[in-house]
């Protein structure tokens, strides 16, 4: 199974859920396009107040599917496709969306799952939860246009030492730094979050789309409120050759290594 995002409405509330129980919600590439086509059919529902983005049982989402990575990471024109299209692809269809997100995380929020979250507008977390983004263990970096978008919502000193120190952050240390809105012991989150959401529901729900719209200019990095076309040439050519890493040694053996349960040797 390669997993898949579910999206359920009650009433004025859309609830999506990431969905990959058996590898703590990891991103397979189906579930961007999932997420991709989920998220525009929200944009276009008028009767959607709030969307609620979680993931199915213990987690929020580990990051992409590494048993994927061996059939395309490897080679740069594939890498590019799965980073510029199928990744963004879902994340700028979260950010186009004009209706209010709450992330609700609990468990594991890595990488892929620390990108999803970046793009909702209110993030509720359990106490237990943890975040990072470990990639630098698989060899590669994230993606130009992730990584800005991550900095962005994290600050750029947490996300330095995310990125270059793999370092993991606690609940309490992303609420002090302006990530997390509200943190709340495990057994509350859930009905914390569908507090919120109540609450986001019954106000004006133009006036709910317009703030955001209004929001979402003065706070996005440049390269993020182009058209999509300049977004990608602009963002992606502020680092030469971002995605020529995709044969390279350390690549490899930081992919082959996770999947033959060993330590990478760098």
């Amino acid at each position: 199974m390669s997993g898949t995002i579910r999206s359920a409405q009650v009433g004025h509330l859309s609830v999506v859920t990431i969905d990959h129980p058996a590898r703590f919600n990891a991103m397979s590439r189906a579930m961007w396009a999932q997420l991709k086509t989920v998220f525009e059919q929200i944009q276009h529902n008028a009767d959607v107040r709030c969307v609620v983005i979680k993931g199915e049982g213990a987690h929020f989402c580990a990051g992409g599917d590494i048993s994927e990575y061996a059939d395309f990471r490897f080679q740069e024109e594939s890498l590019r496709h799965f980073h510029e299209n199928e990744v963004w692809g879902g994340l700028q269809a979260m950010l186009d969306c004009d209706v209010p997100i709450v992330a609700q995380i609990e468990g594991n929020c890595m990488g892929a799952g620390v990108e999803i979250a970046s793009c909702c507008d209110i993030r509720l977390s359990s106490s237990t939860a943890q975040f990072g983004a470990p990639i630098a263990k698989l060899g590669f970096p994230m993606a130009p246009r992730e990584a800005a978008l991550v900095t962005r919502e994290l600050g750029a000193t947490v996300a330095r030492q995310m990125l270059l120190a793999a370092t993991l952050f606690s609940p309490s240390e992303l609420l002090a730094c302006g990530f997390l809105s509200q943190v709340v012991a495990g057994e509350q989150l859930n009905a914390q979050a569908q507090a919120l959401a109540e609450r986001v529901v019954s106000l004006a729900p133009q006036a709910a789309r317009l703030n955001k719209q209004t929001i979402r200019v003065p706070n996005q990095p440049l390269a993020l409120v182009l058209p999509a076309g300049e977004a990608i040439d602009l963002v992606v050519n502020q680092t030469p050759n971002p995605y020529a890493y995709a044969d390279s040694a350390e690549h490899r053996e930081g992919v082959m290594a996770f999947l033959q349960k060993r330590k990478p040797v760098f």
